[in-house]
């Protein structure tokens, strides 16, 4: 007698569509939230990528859109962990990779209740935050909890990779960190090395997903 093998029953397979179209959101997070911020750098008047964060495209009249682009992304990441989960199910990091990338997903929702301080120039014409006012404590906060939350997934989802026989990228996940911490350090000499950091962070997550979605590699 032949038997068919399927999968668990607790894992939906990555050819479920509701499973694609979730990945597909979340590994679509990082390049619109960047993608977006760029575009309103470009038009703001008074926004300096050298002396700037994103972050700071929340203030002043059109902030709506950086605000609604901070929801939009924390959104699509919660949707693509929640994919994840059901991708990796019980393998090596199914559970505490896909519930980092959630909690990263919610620093940007509360990114987006809690605004930064306007500083360096932008908006145009407001003067510079003296103190750190609560919300752009709370705002810092959030994004150090959520990055240090990548960075953990990054190390966590390593093994998963390995386990897919996915080896080289399994090294790079585990040296990506470094990377995302080390822009976070020279944030006080550059606010680009900042941008750096944060948004290669949010394209290897996009990279990771689509390769954690794929079947086992050759090594």
């Amino acid at each position: 007698m032949t038997h068919t093998l399927s999968a668990p029953e607790h894992v939906a397979p990555v050819t479920s569509p509701a499973v694609r179209r979730w990945l597909t959101g979340g590994m679509a997070a990082g390049p619109v939230f960047l993608a977006a911020g760029a575009a309103q750098g470009l038009a703001r008047d008074g926004f300096d990528f050298r002396r700037n964060a994103l972050s700071q495209l929340a203030l002043g009249q059109a902030g709506w859109i950086q605000t609604a682009n901070f929801l939009l992304a924390g959104a699509l990441l919660v949707v693509g962990a929640v994919s994840l989960r059901r991708v990796l199910g019980r393998s090596p990091g199914g559970t505490w990779g896909p519930v980092l990338v959630g909690v990263f997903g919610a620093s940007f929702w509360a990114a987006a209740a809690f605004p930064a301080d306007a500083g360096a120039g932008f908006p145009a014409g407001a003067p510079d935050a003296t103190v750190m006012s609560g919300h752009g404590v709370v705002h810092m906060a959030a994004g150090m909890v959520g990055y240090l939350a990548l960075c953990a997934a990054f190390v966590v989802f390593a093994g998963s990779l390995a386990a897919r026989g996915h080896r080289r990228w399994a090294v790079t996940s585990r040296l990506a960190p470094v990377a995302v911490l080390a822009g976070f350090m020279a944030s006080a000499a550059s606010v680009l090395a900042f941008t750096a950091g944060a948004g290669f962070g949010l394209l290897w997550l996009t990279a990771l997903t689509a390769r954690l979605a794929t079947a086992p590699a050759d090594r």
